[in-house]
């Protein structure tokens, strides 16, 4: 294998060559594997390496699926991303939380039980369309389900042009039948709550044999089995990374991630009679009228509002937030010295 086609294997194109300039054609790229504390893991054109975090480097700011440059001690620097997964971090402020790099495909993974939840999945979608990465919809358990085609027509509405496909995660042919998004250089992740048989998929993939665990009968989650993001060699020659299990997604500047998910209800913003319409009572609202006419699904429209506003409100700096809670207050007790003034009257 000449180093060329071994690199293309990991996930490099002219997209990051492109971004090398004379002197840095010298070193070696490195697709880091693993992220840990003061190292990262990573595959080069040679085979395995470990580097060292150095200077003002942290954990923080690489993530699984990046390229990075190496003088073979340490490393120079990481290459401009393709695609980037990220959530809010946890605790207060605006910060983003890296969750995977470079990633072609998004398979959302969920199941054909009560783990099935829409709002959960619009805003994995969200995630996608914001990251600029491909998402699947892949339904696992579907030999325990009489209602895996119900569910696919539930999964398939939320976003248009979206593929969702239910499978059983433990059958050999699970490889060939998502075999388009796994070729050779690709690089697929998995996001979705513990339980639903992420890494059944990954063993059934790679062919690995990692733990699996057992499902809570009374609500369908399962217990952690991946405990940190790890990339794994497909049979196919792509790559996958595994997440663990998330029970909550926080996103944070993902209104272009939103939008393109909600096309349905965006696209009708523009035809209410009033520009500033709130979409609530006002006259000419084409959303109200959408949702009376049975177009618009009005829980659909309730997730999209609940989104925007949760996106608008992460994206703030703490200095905004402050503003709008300080105009809340106002409000607040402008609307307690009116209540008492009626109350006096009384």
């Amino acid at each position: 294998m000449t180093n060329e086609h071994a690199l293309a294997s990991l996930g490099w194109s002219n997209f990051f060559h492109s971004q090398l300039d004379e002197a840095e054609l010298a070193l070696t790229p490195v697709r880091i594997s693993g992220v840990h504390r003061a190292r990262i893991d990573g595959l080069s054109k040679a085979g395995a390496v470990t580097l060292p975090l150095t200077g003002a480097q942290t954990a923080s700011d690489l993530a699984i699926g990046d390229w990075v440059l190496t003088d073979g001690e340490r490393i120079t620097r990481c290459l401009d991303r393709k695609t980037e997964l990220g959530r809010r971090a946890a605790g207060t402020g605006n910060g983003k939380q890296l969750i995977a790099a470079n990633v072609d495909t998004l398979f959302i993974v969920t199941s054909c039980n009560a783990d099935f939840n829409p709002a959960r999945l619009e805003r994995y979608l969200a995630l996608a369309a914001e990251a600029g990465t491909e998402p699947v919809i892949l339904l696992t358990k579907v030999d325990t389900s009489a209602e895996a085609e119900t569910y696919r027509d539930q999964a398939s509405r939320l976003q248009r042009n979206l593929i969702a496909l239910p499978l059983d995660a433990r059958d050999p042919g699970v490889a060939g039948l998502l075999g388009d998004w796994c070729r050779e250089g690709q690089t697929v992740a998995l996001l979705g709550s513990s339980g639903v048989g992420k890494t059944t998929l990954t063993n059934s993939l790679t062919g690995l044999d990692g733990t699996t665990g057992s499902i809570r009968e009374n609500d369908a989650h399962g217990r952690h089995t991946t405990t940190i993001r790890t990339m794994h060699a497909l049979a196919g020659g792509g790559w996958l990374i595994d997440t663990p299990g998330m029970r909550a997604l926080s996103l944070v500047d993902a209104a272009a991630g939103i939008d393109a998910v909600f096309q349905d209800v965006t696209e009708l913003l523009g035809q209410c009679r009033f520009r500033d319409c709130t979409h609530q009572t006002e006259p000419g609202c084409a959303i109200r009228q959408a949702v009376a006419d049975g177009q618009l699904d009005e829980a659909r429209l309730l997730r999209w509002d609940k989104l925007k506003r949760e996106d608008q409100v992460n994206a703030e700096t703490p200095a905004e937030a402050r503003e709008r809670n300080r105009r809340f207050g106002r409000q607040v007790k402008k609307s307690l010295a009116v209540k008492a003034s009626h109350d006096g009257k009384g």
